[in-house]
């Protein structure tokens, strides 16, 4: 099972958060309000989740809605991971 604790930890990695790692919640905004979120990280975060966690995102699958927040990726991952 993928924990919202998992997508924090695999995030902060990426982005390199370090300690602001610690304050993302379900509800912390990822495109548009954490500066280090763009376009690139977008595609090191999603092989960062495929390879930590196993699971096969399809392009057609990604869209702006799933980076809408932590909550939101999460519950995309789970439902990949389930």
């Amino acid at each position: 099972m993928v924990t919202l604790e998992d997508i924090k930890r695999i995030v902060g990695d990426v982005l390199q958060l370090g300690d602001r790692t610690d304050a993302l919640t379900a509800e912390s905004g990822l495109l548009g309000e954490v500066p280090e979120f763009d376009s690139m990280a977008v595609v090191s975060v999603l092989t960062a989740l495929e390879e930590d966690l196993g699971i096969t995102i399809e392009d057609d699958e990604v869209s702006a809605d799933i980076f809408q927040s932590i909550g939101q990726l999460h519950e995309f991952v789970a439902s990949k991971a389930s």
